[in-house]
């Protein structure tokens, strides 16, 4: 911890601590900059400025978005709320990410936008996916929950889309426990979000001087994060080389010592094309099999060592079934979804406990080989 407390603080001394306050607009000129982007405003949640892309975009029933299944369940959900179907696209095999030679066959009348999550903070091919989308007038949104300060040909992550999105959650590189937000790079839609992201009234005019008073003139609601969360997220920001610098030795140590294993024992470690910087939000590995993946679950747990698995496919959640999707439809997500587990990660993970992680799962490789390979294999 930094300068967090002293900006809470301060923000409770400056007597404004609701929403678009002192360290709201500290904030939103600090990304803006950073991320060389046309406008942000932060939210409660990344799930809030994906629902106020849905407004942006006016979703109607029947309107298509297509997504990778292999993600977190609001990025469909923002837009179902909306009435909006979401179009299923499986993911590349190496860096997780929807893979742009699958996606045109999707696209038809109804489709009124493209979402790349960058995975893991790894950047979605987002030229390919552009030139996609300006090829058939579809704009393209980019879920960069996990990317922040991620960066594709040397440009930021967030700063290629028509719209982006940020998340601030508690599992985040740089947080204030629960926040968002809004990446406008397409200047036309600036104005009508400030008006959603203040409950669809004019009020930001009115303090501006534009207006006499304001009043509602569109759909919109409280979108707005308090500027308390916003002290503590403006000290992060103002800390991320540290916290980064932090995080990147995490990651590297573990791919360094985990690398000869790895080979070894057909265990897949994460991919960072040439074109991609890392951002550092989570180092996963992906097992041979489910079968694998959960016997090290528990093995590490026996050792009192959490670990987790990540995204179930969306098209075989409930929802994705009530859309009529079915098993077998996307044969990469499925098989990645079932083998691939995060291990511990966190700024201050020590490297003897990093080493204790290791440890174990050389242990589980090397106890019983010849089951768990012919396990794996079936």
């Amino acid at each position: 911890m930094g300068l967090e407390f002293d900006y809470m603080r301060e923000a409770m001394e400056r007597q404004h601590i609701s929403g678009d306050g002192y360290f709201t607009r500290h904030c939103h000129a600090f990304l803006e900059k950073e991320l060389g982007v046309n406008k942000v405003l932060l939210t409660t949640s990344c799930t809030a400025a994906l629902e106020m892309i849905g407004i942006l975009l006016d979703l109607r029933p029947g309107d298509e978005i297509i997504l990778p299944s292999f993600t977190f369940v609001t990025v469909a959900n923002a837009f179902v709320l909306r009435g909006g179907r979401p179009v299923f696209v499986d993911i590349k095999p190496d860096t997780l990410n929807i893979d742009p030679d699958l996606i045109e066959a999707r696209i038809t009348k109804r489709t009124k936008a493209i979402v790349a999550v960058h995975y893991a903070g790894i950047a979605c091919e987002m030229d390919r996916l552009l030139a996609i989308g300006h090829s058939f007038g579809i704009p393209v949104i980019e879920d960069n929950a996990h990317g922040l300060f991620g960066r594709f040909h040397g440009r930021a992550l967030g700063s290629f889309g028509t719209f982006a999105t940020q998340s601030f959650h508690e599992t985040k590189n740089i947080t204030c426990g629960e926040g968002g937000a809004l990446i406008i790079n397409d200047p036309k839609y600036a104005d009508r979000a400030e008006i959603l992201w203040e409950k669809g009234t004019d009020r930001r005019k009115f303090f501006a001087g534009l207006v006499d008073r304001y009043t509602w003139v569109d759909i919109g609601s409280s979108f707005l994060l308090s500027d308390l969360l916003a002290a503590f997220l403006f000290a992060q920001l103002g800390s991320r080389d540290r916290i980064q610098a932090l995080r990147r030795r995490v990651w590297e140590y573990y791919f360094s010592e985990l690398s000869a294993l790895a080979a070894s024992f057909s265990i897949g470690l994460p991919f960072v094309p040439d074109d991609c910087e890392n951002p550092f939000h989570l180092f996963y590995i992906l097992l041979p099999s489910e079968f694998a993946r959960d016997e090290l679950i528990d093995w590490l747990r026996a050792a009192k060592i959490g670990s987790a698995f990540h995204y179930l496919p969306l098209h075989l959640s409930r929802m994705g079934l009530s859309f009529g999707y079915k098993k077998g439809d996307y044969p990469v997500t499925e098989s990645v979804s079932g083998r691939l587990l995060r291990l511990p990660f966190y700024n201050s993970l020590s490297q003897t406990d990093q080493d204790r992680v290791i440890s174990a799962i050389e242990d589980f490789c090397a106890s019983s080989p010849a089951i768990w390979r012919a396990k794996a294999g079936q």
